[in-house]
């Protein structure tokens, strides 16, 4: 650690190209785990060596901005800027057709009026009734969509303290995180979630478990429960719709308040 201090110290002194590039190797595998993670999400004609690439000028900025008097690992903050590079440029090139978007729309749309009506989340079999297509086209639907989803709940960080796993939320800006109303909003958010997904089947919740508290990719999970990697895409996908549906509603139910 103290090792660590003095590197970090004499680098933002002499500003040296040689221990930037040494900074740079020490820490390139958490460009490639980042990108790894996010890969899982995006379709095939997104080159992981692209993703490489935004990942590593987010990991320049973040060694350009770390200060290590601040006593956070850097880490922790390195994973929130090279993932906010990666997702800044694939926002720019809109990989999700509108169409795709629309049905991931009509999707949220529907869990939440089954689920305002059955006081629960709807079966696989009640949501493609509902939107009249087969149990088959849902579990297609859900593979279409899995590019649509990863970017509001697959944004799971170590959090500063390199404890347990926070999410994209609980990074916001200082001024909301300060505010005393949404810090107990957020913690509210966060018990909501855990009740949801004690209450998913025990496959869906053993996904979520190995994926965002195990970190185990797709294919890990595929051998875990015995079933194909399209096939836990498929249930990851189901999961994150049901789950930001719930928590649309749970939004709603504040604002109402």
């Amino acid at each position: 650690m103290k090792e660590d201090v003095k590197m970090w110290k004499d680098y933002k002194r002499t500003r040296s190209d040689l221990l930037r590039d040494t900074i740079v190797k020490r820490y390139l595998y958490l460009v490639k785990y980042v990108a790894g993670r996010i890969a899982i999400g995006l379709p095939p004609n997104i080159e992981f060596g692209d993703l490489v690439s935004y990942g590593i000028l987010g990991l320049f900025d973040a060694i350009e901005k770390y200060d290590v008097s601040q006593g956070n690992k850097f880490e922790t903050y390195a994973v929130s800027r090279i993932r906010g590079s990666i997702m800044d440029e694939l926002r720019k090139l809109d990989w999700a057709p509108r169409l795709l978007r629309k049905k991931a729309r009509e999707v949220d749309k529907k869990c939440k009026e089954l689920e305002d009506r059955l006081g629960r989340m709807a079966t696989d079999d009640e949501l493609a009734k509902g939107l009249k297509i087969s149990v088959g086209e849902l579990n297609h639907l859900y593979s279409e969509l899995n590019s649509t989803t990863f970017l509001s709940l697959d944004e799971v960080w170590e959090n500063d303290n390199g404890n347990k796993p926070i999410s994209r939320l609980q990074t916001i800006e200082d001024s909301l995180v300060t505010n005393q109303f949404n810090f107990v909003h957020r913690a509210e958010v966060n018990e909501f979630l855990q009740k949801a997904v004690e209450n998913l089947p025990e496959k869906e919740k053993l996904v979520v478990i190995l994926y965002y508290y195990e970190n185990l990719t797709l294919r890990e999970i595929g051998q875990v429960l015995n079933v194909s990697e399209s096939r836990v895409c498929q249930i990851h996908t189901k999961v994150v719709l049901r789950l930001r549906s719930a928590l649309k509603k749970v939004g709603e139910i504040a604002l109402e308040v």
